[in-house]
């Protein structure tokens, strides 16, 4: 029996759970919103995965679009944090922040043919895929510099529920990098073999971020109850 990509089902479930909550109980303000979306796309990149290894999903197109879905994930973040600490400034040219995103979605419109999963196990995916270097420093960026904003406001901010889901988020964002900092520091001594499937294992330590995004989500609904 194929067990390959199961982990991705069961969160990709868990997740739909949380979706599911976030839609019927949390306001529906700018803030949530983006939560809500990031919750979703989560949800789709796990469901992808799990087609990918379990059902065995050989066409590249299947890869390429699990990286569209999770190249909206750090810009989207770095918004919410905007909206959260209230930096207009920054806020005004959100747009800019998609840019790389979209460069890589239609760059890698006509490279698809490159695009593969090399392998598939019971916790995680490996891919192949071009320019991997130059993507990822385009994706961690915008979580690097949430890390530091976030950690900013959890700081500074006098305001309790501001400082509340700043806390929680800056927890999440820490939580996610892990595998980066053990992925980049094995890289360091010569061993490849996390950075190339650390895009499926950081969005499986996404989970717990889901959980931070839901927490912050009913957090900032008006119905105490």
């Amino acid at each position: 029996m194929n067990w390959n990509g199961i982990i991705s089902l069961l969160i990709a479930c868990l997740e739909f759970l949380l979706l599911i909550n976030l839609l019927i109980f949390a306001k529906k303000n700018k803030l949530n919103r983006i939560a809500i979306i990031m919750v979703a796309l989560l949800v789709s990149y796990q469901a992808m995965e799990f087609l990918m290894c379990s059902i065995e999903l050989q066409n590249p197109f299947f890869p390429y679009l699990a990286f569209v879905i999770i190249s909206f994930l750090p810009p989207l973040n770095l918004i919410l944090v905007f909206i959260l600490t209230r930096n207009n400034n920054f806020y005004r040219t959100r747009y800019l922040i998609f840019l790389s995103a979209v460069f890589f979605v239609i760059y890698y419109v006509f490279k698809i043919s490159q695009f593969a999963v090399t392998r598939c196990a019971v916790l995680y995916a490996s891919y192949h895929y071009p320019l991997g270097e130059l993507y990822a420093f385009f994706y961690y960026l915008p979580i690097l510099i949430a890390i530091i904003l976030l950690a900013g406001s959890a700081k500074k901010s006098v305001d309790k529920k501001i400082k509340f889901i700043s806390k929680v988020l800056l927890a999440g964002n820490i939580f996610i990098s892990i595998p980066v900092i053990v992925g980049f520091a094995l890289m360091y001594f010569g061993d490849y073999s996390l950075i190339s499937k650390i895009e499926s294992i950081m969005c499986k330590f996404a989970f717990v971020y889901a959980i931070c995004l839901a927490i912050v989500a009913l957090r900032n609904t008006n119905n105490k109850k």
